[in-house]
This record gives structure tokens, C-alpha cells and sequence, in this order.
């Protein structure tokens, strides 16, 4: 039997509507289609809606959600904008996806983790790494030698992320028009933080609230934050069963490369991922694994082979099958609120606010 096709409608798309979403959306032909798109900016909506066959186009998305019937939403929109968004798409009372993080404050998050719930859905948070082949495939290994003890205890988990190239040419195939965006509201500010520390916040959780939700895809399991270096250099915490955590943050920079890391060690060895550009297109991250038992037995080294699938076609592919119902979302909104209240008490261990 083949699978079924779903219907999808796009409320937004902007510079990652399209680089990120749509151009992957459009081209899964076997597994959906793109039905209609709301944008603010006519001329931006039509020529998009041209140049990926998308039959239907609206100017807002109140519009777009009374005349469509659709399987999902792809509502790629600022996240200092996902309380008025998704409270509002909600009401159609299908999946939802956005992209990280969830909303720009805890208590908006809260907010739209309630609505959600009230219209009996679900939302899907945009964490593309979880859907790297390579991040896939490290995982799952990860959690098969925690359960077989082949390599001893986990002992450390540690994520690097320097600033660099994160578009790497991603771009180029955008569309744009002279359109001016009108105004729009945006959620409001957090009512515990003064604006110098809302600013912080917003910076740590647009660029690194990644970082944060790896983490804890990685260990498996839930942790805290412990300590907040104030040159904002390292994050360090613990997960429940003890392990310590670091995300590394602006230890150097790169120009024109993207060098992103995670290790998780072992008693007796380790699982390394490497991560592509987060637009960098047709490519999977890499995986490395060293099983060292001792005891006279042969030291090896594994490189599995990644698939020529990147991380945001994949994360496209595993929304619609939480959408058939076929598989899990990688990502749901209750996980993606705790991302934030993390982020948060980072802050506060940072500023002491």
C-alpha cells in the first residue's frame, strides 16, 4: 500500500520558511503537499508560491486557516512571535511545526504548551539536529551501550560550538522582493528580567537553545545547569544520574567554517558527532567510535557511513510521519518549554537575576 500523501500549509515564508522548510517540503513529492501559504508580503507570497507550485496563497494566516483543511501546519516564524502564532494555528487542531525555540519566554511557552493541549494537537519544535542521520545514528548507539555496558559508565558529555559560517550558502535559492514588512505584534517581554538581561537571554537562546536541547538528547535523560562561566565561555551541568555536561560556546570563531562537536565518553572508550552547517544542503553528519575493552583486546575505531540526507530534509521526513502517525516527533512542546526553563536558569546563574 502506498503511503498516504498529506497536505501541509505554510504560514510564513521568509528567509527559513523557504531555505529550511519549504524548499525540502516541496520536493518530498511521494510524502506531501504543499497546499497553500499565508505571508504578509504579496509580492514575496505569489513569487514563492510560482516558483514551488504552491496552488493557494493568503495574506494573513486568520485568512488562510478559515478557507483550508489541511493534515499540518508549518508556521516558520520569529520565536518572539510563537505566542501569538501558535495560539492562533492551534485552533485549526492539527500538528503544528515551528522552529527553536519555542517562544522567548517561559511563561509564552507555558502559554502556548496549554494551547496546544486545549486544541488537542500537538507542535513539533524545530530542533534539526535530533534529525541528523549522523546525530540519529550516534544516539542510538549512545543508548545501546548505556543498556549493555559494553564500554563501561558514561562518564562525560561535551558539546562544542563555536560561532562560524552556520548559513553556509543556504540562501542563495531564497527568493526576494521589494515587499516591506508591515508592522507586527510580538509576545511580550519576560515580566522577571530588566531589558539589558532579556537581550542576554534572547541572544543565548536564539544561538545556543540547540546546544541545550542536544544535550539532553544525548545523555538521555534530564539534567540542570550547575555552573555558568562569566566570560560566557562554558555552560556546565549534570544530568540526573551525575553525569557531567559542558556546552562550550565562544571558545574561538570561524569565518567561512562551521565546526560544531559533541563527545560522549565512556569508561572505555567514546561516541564523537560532527555536525554539518545547519543550511548546508545534501549532507549528513559524521559519527566516530573508538570501543577500547583492554584486557589485551584489539583497540577499534568505527566510522560509519552517513546517508547523502542533511539534517532539515530529514527533519521535513520525520514530521510527516509523526503526522501519519507512524513515529514519534522528535521534538514536542513540553520537551522544547524545559529547553527554555534551562536557558533561564542559566541566565539567572550567569546574571544572578
Amino acid at each position: 500500500m502506498p503511503q498516504r500523501k498529506i497536505q501541509i500549509a505554510f504560514a510564513g515564508v521568509g528567509g527559513m520558511g523557504q531555505a529550511a522548510h519549504l524548499r525540502n517540503y516541496a520536493t518530498l513529492r511521494d510524502d506531501c503537499e504543499v497546499v497553500a501559504l499565508a505571508e504578509l508580503r504579496p509580492q514575496l507570497a505569489q513569487a514563492v508560491a510560482r516558483k514551488y507550485n504552491v496552488p493557494r496563497v493568503y495574506g494573513t494566516i486568520e485568512e488562510m486557516l478559515a478557507k483550508e483543511k489541511v493534515d499540518a501546519i508549518v508556521a516558520s516564524q520569529q520565536f518572539t512571535r510563537h505566542g501569538i502564532v501558535v495560539t492562533e494555528v492551534a485552533k485549526a487542531g492539527v500538528p503544528i511545526f515551528t522552529e527553536k525555540p519555542i517562544a522567548a519566554s517561559v511563561a509564552v511557552g507555558e502559554r502556548i504548551v496549554a494551547a496546544v493541549a486545549a486544541a488537542k494537537t500537538w507542535l513539533m519544535v524545530g530542533y534539526h539536529k535530533r534529525s541528523d542521520p549522523a546525530t540519529e545514528y550516534a544516539r542510538k548507539t549512545i543508548a545501546e551501550l548505556k543498556q549493555s555496558g559494553e564500554l563501561g559508565q558514561m562518564k562525560y558529555v561535551r558539546i562544542s560550538m563555536p560561532p562560524g559560517d552556520w548559513i553556509a550558502a543556504g540562501w542563495t535559492e531564497n527568493l526576494a522582493t521589494d515587499d516591506v514588512m508591515p508592522p507586527i505584534a510580538v509576545d511580550p517581554k519576560p515580566e522577571d528580567m530588566d531589558e539589558e538581561t532579556t537581550k542576554l537571554y534572547e541572544a543565548f537562546v536564539n544561538y545556543y537553545i540547540h546546544q541545550v536541547n542536544l544535550l539532553r538528547f544525548l545523555v538521555g535523560e534530564p539534567y540542570k545547569v550547575s555552573y555558568a562561566d562569566p566570560s560566557k565561555v562554558l555552560f556546565i551541568a549534570h544530568s540526573a544520574s551525575g553525569v557531567p555536561c559542558t556546552i562550550e560556546m565562544a571558545a574561538y570563531s570561524t569565518s567561512i567554517d562551521w565546526q560544531e562537536t559533541a563527545l560522549v565518553g565512556f569508561e572505555r572508550g567514546y561516541v564523537k558527532l560532527s555536525l554539518p552547517a545547519p543550511l548546508a544542503f545534501n549532507r549528513a553528519g559524521t559519527v566516530e567510535i573508538l570501543k577500547d575493552p583492554g584486557k589485551g583486546v584489539t583497540p577499534v575505531t568505527l566510522h560509519p557511513q552517513m546517508p547523502w540526507v542533511h539534517a532539515m530534509r530529514n527533519q521535513a521526513l520525520n514530521f510527516i510521519k509523526a503526522v501519519r502517525g507512524e513515529a514519534p516527533a522528535p521534538c514536542l512542546a513540553p520537551e522544547a518549554l524545559e529547553d527554555i526553563k534551562i536557558a533561564r536558569d542559566y541566565i539567572r546563574l550567569l546574571k544572578g537575576v
